[in-house]
């Protein structure tokens, strides 16, 4: 059992002395585009985010990396176009992505300490918005079905998934602080396949249809003008607007990326490792 270790551990020791593994940490903000804002970078609705990755240097130009991240997204009419105010709906959700990114690279970093960088991949995410009641009691929108996804009267607005898939697109700019420590500023979009991730998409669903299916707080959650002072009381009629569903939503992180290098590091000029983590001596 000893020696089975103790090979186990020479091989995982050699392993990463034979390739370049890098981990990171990032900090930052998420941000949204949808249907409840107007801007892309409004500083009311910047939410701070965080993440960790492993990275895995290919060469001085191309990377794998993986990583998890957390941020928050958020809108509000209230903060809106004016014209859109009286509708007065709004949404927060967490969000937690896992994401598998190819790097590339501009420049040798290890001959001149720094490059721009380009960025793609795939990735998963999981968003579950809610909002406040007129009370602040938390209420999750999606069961809420609040434009009729799920109902028999609109069978082309299915129910939303709250884990899906995404394309990240992104671009940074990296230093070299030695040979094992990199830090970068990045940002990455996201395209999403969906246009719920703020729980506003289309059309109003008529409120008898959602009293008899959801209950009243789904008529109350799906429209909200009646809560401002001097707001319309009137629910919409069937088919009103509610959202723009010509356009899916996306989300962004902007911030920090800071990578430390473990075991040996590719060298451009020499092919070799730029250093060597001390494997364990085997006495006999």
């Amino acid at each position: 059992m000893r020696t089975t270790l103790t090979l186990l551990t020479l091989v995982l020791c050699h392993v990463v002395n034979a390739q370049s593994f890098h981990v990171g940490v990032f900090t930052g903000i998420s941000n949204y585009q949808g249907d409840l804002t107007n801007k892309v970078y409004g500083s009311t609705m910047m939410k701070p985010a965080a993440g960790l990755g492993l990275e895995y240097e290919f060469s001085d130009r191309f990377s794998l990396r993986s990583g998890l991240t957390y941020g928050k997204l958020a809108g509000d009419d209230k903060k809106n176009n004016v014209d859109l105010r009286p509708r007065n709906l709004n949404f927060t959700t967490n969000l937690y992505e896992f994401s598998l990114l190819g790097e590339y690279r501009v420049l040798n970093i290890s001959d001149i300490g720094w490059t721009p960088y380009f960025f793609t991949g795939m990735a998963f995410y999981n968003f579950d918005p809610y909002t406040k009641d007129a009370a602040g009691n938390k209420v999750f929108l999606q069961p809420l079905s609040t434009e009729g996804q799920g109902l028999p009267q609109y069978p082309e607005r299915k129910p939303y998934a709250t884990t899906q898939f995404a394309i990240p697109l992104g671009a940074g700019f990296k230093y070299a602080i030695n040979d094992d420590v990199r830090v970068a500023f990045e940002m990455g979009l996201r395209k999403l396949f969906t246009d719920y991730i703020d729980d506003v998409s289309s059309f109003y669903a008529d409120e008898a249809d959602l009293l008899a299916a959801r209950g009243p707080k789904a008529v109350e959650m799906a429209y909200r003008g009646d809560e401002l002072p001097g707001g319309n009381p009137a629910y919409p009629q069937k088919g009103d607007i509610r959202g723009g569903a010509k356009q899916n939503d996306w989300y962004y992180f902007t911030g920090v990326r800071v990578t430390f290098r473990l075991g040996g590091g590719y060298s451009a000029s020499t092919g070799n490792s730029k250093r060597n983590v001390g494997c364990p001596v085997i006495k006999e």
